[in-house]
C-alpha cells in the first residue's frame, strides 16, 4: 500500500531548468553527439487543442524568435545566438492528427500533459554542478488498469480485418493503455527507461504536473546537412533463435512492413527533391530488449525551401503507428481505441539549425501528478490472429513496466 502520495516535486519543479532532470537523464535524443555540457532552460511553449492556431506553424515561429531558425532546412546551419544550443520538441498523435485534417481521436487520459511541447536550452554555466542522481527513496507503483480487455482489443483486431475485407484499408495500428497509481518522484521511473536495450531516444522531458519518459527505438524523422531519414519499424519476434527466423520468414510480417516502407517512402517524397527518395537498407532484423524487430531505412534529398512546419505536417503522426492508407487508418483509430494516445506515438527529439532528430514515441510512458500511462499496440493486417496480437502488444509493454516498477 502506499505511504501517502509524493507528488510535490513533479508538481513544483516543472519547467525549472536542469534541476528538473536527473544528472543520468539527457533530453532525447542528446542535444549533438559532441555536446556533453549541463542545459539550462531559455524559454517554453506549450499548445493544447483549444489554443487553436496551426501547432506546426507555431512551433517554427517560436523557433526563430528565438534563434533557432529553421524556416529552410536544405540550407546550412546558420549561426545561433552563443547562449541558445537548441530545442526539445515533443508533439503528440493527437496533434499529429489535426495536422493531417483529422480530429484528436478519443479523449486523452493524461490531459495534464499538452499536445506540443518546445523547450529552448542554453548551456549551463561551466561553474554551475549538474545535480546528484535522485534515488527512488519510497516508491511504490500500483496495480496497472487497462483501458480495454484482451477480449475487448481482439474484437477491436476482428473489426479491423473486417474493414480491410470491405477495402476501406490496407492495414491499422491499434494501441492499447494502461494507468497505474504511484507513490514517491516518478521521474527517476521514467528516467530507467532510457537504460533499456536499445533505446535510441532516450530521455525526459517534464513540464508543470507533468513529464515524459522514452526508451523507442524508432527515428520518425532525421534531418542533417540536407538529407532526410525515417527508420520505420515493423514486426516483432521474441528475441531468440527461433523468433528471429520466424519474423524473417514471415509472409505476413514481411507484407506488414513493405506497406509502411511504402506509406514512408510516399510522405517523404511530398518534401524531397525529385527522384531523390531511396529504401537504402529493408527489413533488417534488430533487438530492442527481448524482442527482434525489423527495420528499414528510408531517405531523401531535402527539397529547397522545406520549413520544420512542412517537414511535421508530412510526417506527423507517423504511418509506423497509424496504417496504410494514413487518413483512411486514422479514422479506423479514432473509432476503435477507447482512449487516446497521449505521449505515446508522437514525436519527441531534439532540433537546431540544420539538424532535426524526432523519435517515434513508441515504448513510452507519461506522469500526471496521480498516475503513470503507458501505451503498446501493433498493426493489424489481413493476415493478423487476434489472440497473437494481443500477446505481442503485451509483450511490447513489458519491459517498460518492468523498469517502472523497479525498486517499488
Amino acid at each position: 500500500m502506499p505511504r501517502g502520495k509524493s507528488t510535490e516535486r513533479l508538481r513544483r519543479n516543472g519547467p525549472d531548468s536542469v534541476e528538473t532532470l536527473p544528472a543520468e537523464v539527457t533530453i532525447a535524443p542528446p542535444a549533438a553527439p559532441d555536446c556533453g555540457r549541463a542545459h539550462v532552460e531559455r524559454a517554453r511553449w506549450e499548445w493544447r487543442v483549444g489554443d487553436g492556431g496551426d501547432p506546426a506553424a507555431l512551433v517554427q515561429e517560436f523557433l526563430a524568435a528565438h534563434g533557432l531558425a529553421l524556416d529552410d532546412l536544405a540550407r546550412p546551419a546558420g549561426r545561433i545566438p552563443q547562449r541558445v544550443c537548441g530545442a526539445a520538441l515533443y508533439v503528440s498523435a493527437a496533434a499529429g492528427a489535426l495536422g493531417v485534417g483529422r480530429g484528436p481521436g478519443p479523449a486523452t487520459p493524461a490531459p495534464a500533459l499538452p499536445e506540443v511541447a518546445v523547450v529552448v536550452y542554453g548551456h549551463a554555466p561551466a561553474s554551475r554542478r549538474r545535480p546528484a542522481p535522485r534515488r527512488s527513496s519510497g516508491w511504490w507503483l500500483g496495480t496497472w488498469a487497462e483501458s480495454w480487455t484482451p477480449w475487448q482489443h481482439a474484437d477491436a483486431i476482428r473489426a479491423v480485418r473486417a474493414a480491410i475485407g470491405r477495402g476501406d484499408v490496407y492495414q491499422v495500428n491499434l494501441v492499447g493503455h494502461a494507468a497505474a497509481p504511484y507513490a514517491g518522484d516518478p521521474l527517476p521511473a521514467l528516467a530507467r527507461l532510457g537504460a533499456l536495450p536499445g533505446a535510441r531516444y532516450a530521455g525526459v522531458l517534464t513540464g508543470t504536473g507533468w513529464a515524459i519518459g522514452c526508451a523507442s527505438p524508432e527515428t520518425l524523422v532525421e534531418v542533417t546537412a540536407g538529407r532526410m531519414i525515417t527508420r520505420p519499424i515493423k514486426g516483432t519476434r521474441p528475441a531468440t533463435a527461433a523468433g528471429r527466423t520466424a519474423l524473417l520468414t514471415s509472409t505476413k510480417e514481411r507484407a506488414e512492413h513493405i506497406m509502411i516502407v511504402d506509406l514512408q517512402r510516399n510522405d517523404l517524397a511530398r518534401l524531397a527533391r525529385t527522384g531523390t527518395v531511396a529504401v537504402d537498407e529493408l527489413f533488417a532484423v534488430r533487438r530492442w530488449c527481448d524482442l527482434w524487430q525489423a527495420e528499414s531505412t528510408v531517405s531523401a534529398a531535402v527539397a529547397e525551401g522545406l520549413g520544420l512546419a512542412d517537414l511535421l505536417r508530412a510526417v506527423c503522426p507517423g504511418g509506423s503507428v497509424t496504417g496504410a492508407p494514413k487518413l483512411a487508418a486514422l479514422d479506423h483509430i479514432a473509432a476503435a481505441e477507447p482512449v487516446g494516445r497521449g505521449a505515446s506515438m508522437g514525436a519527441l527529439g531534439w532540433v537546431t539549425p540544420g539538424r532535426v532528430d524526432l523519435g517515434l514515441t513508441i515504448r513510452t510512458a507519461a506522469a500526471d501528478a496521480d498516475q503513470l500511462h503507458v501505451w503498446a499496440g501493433g498493426g493489424i493486417t489481413w493476415g493478423s490472429d487476434p489472440e497473437a496480437e494481443v500477446a505481442e502488444a503485451a509483450a511490447k509493454s513489458a519491459p517498460v513496466r518492468a523498469a517502472l516498477a523497479a525498486g517499488s
